[in-house]
């Protein structure tokens, strides 16, 4: 699923000119964030992933939280996308050093 098709279907309607949202903003560092949203003076970091094993989402984690340090941030978020027959949704929190990322499976 292309990222921007998630961000016009359902970010756009909630952010409703309170706000904005950048898709792929590329750092100074020469990397890319999937979604960074402004949203009444509060900065959000979203990672969008398709879920290809544990190890695939280890480094997915490892990556917004690189995303956070480079926005200064303590809280982050990782939207995964699973495809497999028996998935389980699920929502949870992660803690890593200093630094929390709310991870949703869908």
């Amino acid at each position: 699923m292309e990222c921007w098709i998630w961000n016009s279907f359902y970010l756009k309607p909630i952010i409703n000119g309170v706000g904005n949202y950048y898709i792929e903003a590329q750092t100074r560092d020469q990397t890319r964030t999937d979604v960074i949203v402004d949203y009444m003076g509060k900065q959000f970091v979203i990672e969008v992933k398709i879920w290809r094993g544990d190890a695939y989402n280890r480094r997915g984690e490892k990556q917004l939280t690189e995303y956070l340090d480079y926005y200064h941030l303590n809280y982050g978020y990782l939207l995964s996308f699973n495809f497999n027959k028996n998935k389980k949704v699920e929502m949870k929190k992660i803690v890593i050093e200093d630094r929390t990322i709310l991870e949703v499976v869908v």
